[in-house]
């Protein structure tokens, strides 16, 4: 998760939580996201959804699929589709790197977290990602189940 800043302007709107428990997260990156003005007015009311979004390279860009913001009320006039397809803006390298994570050894892009950085704007959050097998998904909630078990007993010890 991103880090907390003591600024009023850091601000998280939206997170992924399924996706640490369906993927094994290999690296992380923060993206840019290209917004329209009623979009981010939407933003700052804390009315978006990434949890089944995933991002792809497509065309030499790097695009944001199937998230949802919600329609911002007081903008009806110019408003805007609320499951279209956003541009994500990431440095030419780190583009590079996500196509051949991709297409050579069969990664996924999942966006994380949704937020609002120190200086007021939209971040998105993404990591490179493999899936996980039923197994592995046992096995971590196996760990996280003994992790919390083990706190319980060691506070009623002490």
């Amino acid at each position: 998760m991103a880090k907390s800043n003591d600024t009023p302007n850091y601000k998280v709107i939206a997170e992924n939580r399924r996706a640490r428990f369906d993927y094994a997260i290999e690296s992380d990156i923060e993206a840019g996201i290209q917004l329209e003005g009623s979009e981010v007015k939407s933003l700052r009311v804390n009315t978006a959804n990434i949890a089944e979004s995933y991002a792809e390279v497509d065309g030499g860009e790097l695009w944001l699929v199937n998230s949802y913001i919600a329609p911002y009320d007081a903008g009806r006039t110019f408003g805007h589709e609320e499951r279209r397809r956003r541009k994500l803006l990431v440095s030419k390298k780190e583009l590079s790197d996500l196509w051949n994570a991709t297409q050579r050894k069969g990664m996924t892009i999942v966006p994380l977290v949704l937020y609002f950085n120190h200086r007021g704007i939209a971040k998105l959050k993404i990591g490179l990602a493999k899936g996980k097998k039923l197994a592995d998904k046992r096995e971590t909630s196996a760990r996280r189940d003994w992790n919390r078990q083990k706190a319980r007993l060691l506070k009623d010890h002490s």
